[in-house]
């Protein structure tokens, strides 16, 4: 995902940032929360593995989409493999690639 995005970083019009930047030593609980409140776009990478993750359902995806209801943050779903999203908290956004099919069809 980073180097399809890599283009606009380049160019200034986006930061990304993901959990396996956190370095040695760094709290991982506090460095997700820190670039979680910060982030106007979150992108959900959707996956059996991301649905069964209690620390992604629980922690990440509870304040994400509690930021992208009170409209401070966007959170986009982004289907990478088929799997039973649409009755998560956020299968009543707008998923990406287009109707909701996986990145691998």
């Amino acid at each position: 995902m980073e180097r399809q995005l890599d283009t606009l970083r380049r160019q200034g019009v986006i930061e990304t940032w993901h959990d396996r930047r956190i370095g040695a030593g760094h709290d991982f609980g506090h460095e997700i929360d820190h670039h979680l409140e910060e982030a106007d776009i979150i992108l959900l990478l959707v996956s059996s593995d991301f649905l069964s993750s209690d620390y992604c359902q629980d922690v990440e995806l509870q304040r994400a989409m509690e930021r992208n209801a009170d409209g401070t943050a966007t959170v986009i779903p982004v289907i990478l493999r088929e799997c039973l999203w649409q009755r998560a908290p956020f299968g009543r956004l707008q998923a990406t690639p287009t109707n909701g099919r996986a990145v691998t069809q």
